[in-house]
């Protein structure tokens, strides 16, 4: 795997040289949007409803709507000033046990690996984090925006997951009624629990796998395998140098204009008398 990141956790006085990977990738099957008439995939452009024109990425500038129609400009210099330093930093703050930090609260996850010489510090770190059962929780800035990060023992090494800010987590308020305080038949109860005991089996991940994408790939292949593909039409080259065949056509057509016409004749002016 290729790093996309290189830095160091700060342990203490321990000073850990690491690399990140990510941990996870997307495999779900991704499609164009055709035009069904030819075939064309479509182009998605920028365009601005009250000049009715296309706007290039040098003309457009951020600003935060406020009210409806009302919007503050930021500048680009604006935002980098308030930017976190990238100090290329895992740095621990403290530890905590896993099962204190619910799930909702993990988002993504990397794989951390020692760089350079630090394969002891790192190899310490982890055996002290799986002899002590706990994760570490620290801060660490990602593409100039900083997140909290949990660390801890995973298999032989060390993952990282960034995590959301409790203000990135809604609360239950606007689900409506969801039974809570609902009386609970104890047969019922019983039988639930009876239930759940009966599926419960070991965790094996190995067992789990995306069957929609399974159908949908399936069904790629004997699309592939069973019908011509369907080829988008050659859209004719456009741009400045057909504009530039058509300025120097018209260039030479109004110099043959000139020529044809007969030069006009001098004209000459009255000399004035003088008294």
């Amino acid at each position: 795997m290729r790093s996309m990141w290189t830095g160091a956790i700060s342990f203490g006085l321990i000073h850990i040289p690491v690399k990140l990977f990510a941990a996870t990738e997307d495999k779900d099957v991704r499609f164009n949007w055709l035009h069904k008439e030819c075939n064309s995939p479509v182009q998605y452009k920028k365009h601005c409803p009250h000049c009715n024109k296309e706007v290039g990425q040098d003309d457009l500038v951020k600003g935060f709507e406020y009210e409806k129609g009302r919007f503050v400009l930021i500048a680009d210099e604006e935002l980098e000033a308030l930017a976190p330093e990238g100090t290329r930093t895992i740095d621990i703050k403290s530890f905590v046990h896993l099962k204190e930090i619910d799930p909702i609260y993990f988002a993504k996850t990397y794989y951390l690996a020692p760089d350079g010489r630090g394969q002891k510090a790192f190899a310490l770190l982890r055996a002290a984090l799986q002899e002590a059962d706990r994760l570490a929780l620290a801060k660490v800035v990602l593409r100039a925006k900083e997140s909290l990060a949990a660390v801890r023992v995973y298999k032989e090494g060390l993952a990282m997951h960034l995590m959301l800010f409790p203000e990135e987590i809604r609360g239950l308020e606007g689900l409506g009624d969801i039974g809570v305080g609902m009386a609970i038949d104890a047969k019922e109860k019983t039988m639930a629990l009876q239930l759940i005991d009966s599926l419960t089996e070991p965790w094996e991940p190995v067992k789990w796998h995306n069957e929609y994408q399974t159908r949908v790939r399936e069904l790629i292949d004997a699309k592939i395998q069973g019908q011509t593909p369907v080829e988008a039409p050659r859209v004719a080259a456009t741009g400045n140098v057909i504009d530039l065949m058509a300025a120097l056509k018209a260039s030479i057509e109004q110099a043959k204009e000139k020529q044809a016409k007969p030069p006009a004749p001098p004209t000459t002016k009255k000399r004035q008398k003088t008294s």
